[in-house]
């Protein structure tokens, strides 16, 4: 899983069958790079989500028959992005192991 910040919507009128009816979303993460994302949780733009691959993702959209690699898995209440761009150091005085 990884987090992601959701940038925008997508709009495609032409789909496959099973994309028909499934929201997408841009998302973009700490370095700038843009992939798409099925969203089954309704995130919107602005909002920090977890994001979920490979064939989990299209369990996570409740139908296997849905051909995504990435899904949002849900959209995160609190979490301080600025810690994601921050290498962890340890507390002053606590050895690193």
């Amino acid at each position: 899983m990884e987090i992601r910040r959701v940038v925008g919507s997508l709009v495609c009128t032409q789909r496959i069958a099973e994309l028909a009816h499934v929201d997408l979303r841009v998302l973009q993460d700490a370095a700038g790079r843009r992939v798409v994302a099925t969203d089954p949780v309704g995130a919107r733009p602005d909002d920090w989500v977890f994001v979920v691959s490979g064939s989990a993702a299209r369990y996570a959209m409740g139908n296997p028959a849905i051909l995504t690699d990435l899904t949002v898995g849900g959209v995160i209440d609190h979490w301080p992005p600025e810690a994601a761009s921050e290498p962890s150091s340890p507390p002053h005085g606590t050895p690193r192991r």
